[in-house]
């Protein structure tokens, strides 16, 4: 984010104003992160819903795609075209389950993970940015809330 955080948040965090600087700097933030990789995906005629299958898929290899559906939050049907077009370009492949053939086991390909590792290191160094000025407590706290929200 282009702004450092003006003031230290109330002793009261949970008053209105304060949740709403919150969601504000979270929106910033999220925002920030898109620029990142806005080039890189408009250069491959993909979107952020492709980065997000991308980014689940290279993280855990085989898993399945309801599975997968489970962590993005989306409807199947949306997922469906998302991930047809990732299949179809050859940057994740789908094997058959080993216990129920009817599953479908999703992995990147070497250009999926090369598309990935691209756009990570693109978030990478903002990320690592806002970290080294936040310092290692901020990050700390920074976890602990995103981790109350999941």
């Amino acid at each position: 984010m282009a702004k450092a955080m003006a003031s230290f948040p109330s002793a009261l965090f949970l008053r209105e104003a304060e949740v709403r600087r919150g969601l504000e700097l979270m929106f910033a933030g999220q925002a920030e992160l898109a620029r990142a990789v806005a080039p890189i995906l408009a250069a491959a005629n993909l979107g952020r819903p492709h980065q997000r299958a991308l980014y689940y898929i290279g993280r855990q290899p085989d898993q399945t795609v309801g599975a997968l559906l489970g962590k993005l939050g989306v409807t199947k049907q949306s997922l469906n075209r998302t991930l047809t077009e990732l299949l179809e370009r050859g940057l994740v492949e789908a094997r058959v389950g080993r216990d129920d053939r009817r599953q479908r086991l999703l992995r990147l390909t070497e250009s999926g993970r090369a598309l990935e590792g691209e756009l990570f290191e693109a978030m990478r160094e903002r990320l690592a940015s806002a970290y080294a000025k936040a310092g290692q407590q901020a990050v700390g706290g920074f976890w602990s809330v995103l981790e109350g929200l999941s």
